[in-house]
């Protein structure tokens, strides 16, 4: 089975920047597509952003466009979200995902697509 497991949240200023990491566990890496979601308080989760099995293509939320930047290291296991020129409507719970199969790029923004889960990381930006 997958583990996933989020670090790097925390308490920035507006303006400042973060980077979340997720450790992938449990089976092959490279065989998954990795995405990043956000749940804030009374919302419900949203995609953010997302990359393919060797991170060569990646997908964004318009929200997040030119600000976040995912990435991942093939040889650690790892998932980066790179998270600049933060803004107060950022402040969210941040969960990394995992899934297979994904025949199609519109399949990259849909939460149903994606089979495992972490916990998730607080990110909360002051104003």
């Amino acid at each position: 089975q997958v583990q996933l497991a989020e670090s790097g949240g925390g308490l920035v200023q507006a303006g400042g920047s973060l980077r979340l990491s997720c450790t992938f566990s449990g089976l092959t890496f490279s065989r998954y597509m990795m995405g990043w979601f956000r749940q804030a308080p009374g919302k419900e989760r949203e995609f953010v952003a997302a990359c393919s099995r060797t991170g060569g293509n990646t997908y964004y939320s318009d929200s997040v466009k030119g600000r976040f930047t995912i990435s991942r290291d093939s040889a650690k296991n790892m998932v980066y979200l790179q998270m600049n020129s933060l803004k107060p409507e950022d402040t969210a719970v941040y969960y990394c995902a995992a899934g297979t199969n994904f025949n199609s790029p519109s399949l990259y923004y849909a939460i149903g697509a994606y089979g495992d889960w972490g916990q998730g990381t607080q990110v909360t930006v002051s104003s």
